[in-house]
């Protein structure tokens, strides 16, 4: 009795089943969008004044919004500079390699036809007060040496 092997997969393991294979679809489309927007960052700088824009928060109410700082801290990490992307939004330094691990993760579930991933109750919770506190905090006068974004070059 011969056996027939899927080309590519070991002997001894089994591969993916094809329905497995189409639930992966949609990490991989945002892996790609995630990567589009990586390589444009790496191409166009945000450091560049008015290059992406504004954000709103600073120029209608002229408070740092939590995100203020990210296309720059992005653009840092991707070009190996941390100190950089520390010094620019370091919740987004941190937050940033999280959320593409837990990409990876997510994508290798998928690929397996493993159950969904699902984060604790308490998470979501978590994550609102961590990104309101740092709101509020970039915002204080004697901790914006710290937290601000900083003015551009």
């Amino acid at each position: 009795m011969t056996s027939r092997l899927t080309p590519g997969v070991a002997a001894g393991t089994t591969a993916p089943h094809p329905a497995a294979r189409r639930g992966a679809v949609l990490p991989f489309v945002v892996g790609a969008a995630a990567a589009a927007g990586a390589a444009l960052l790496v191409v166009r700088s945000p450091y560049q004044p008015l290059s992406y824009g504004i954000c709103p928060s600073v120029l209608f109410l002229g408070v740092y919004c939590p995100g203020c700082g990210g296309l720059r801290a992005t653009h840092d990490m991707l070009t190996g500079d941390l100190v950089g992307a520390w010094s620019v939004n370091p919740l987004w330094t941190v937050a940033a390699p999280l959320l593409a691990a837990t990409w990876v993760v997510w994508t290798w579930r998928r690929l397996r036809g493993g159950p969904p991933l699902t984060a604790p109750r308490w998470l979501p919770w978590t994550v609102l007060v961590v990104v309101v506190a740092f709101s509020v905090l970039r915002n204080v006068p004697v901790l914006a040496p710290y937290l601000s974004p900083g003015p551009l070059p």
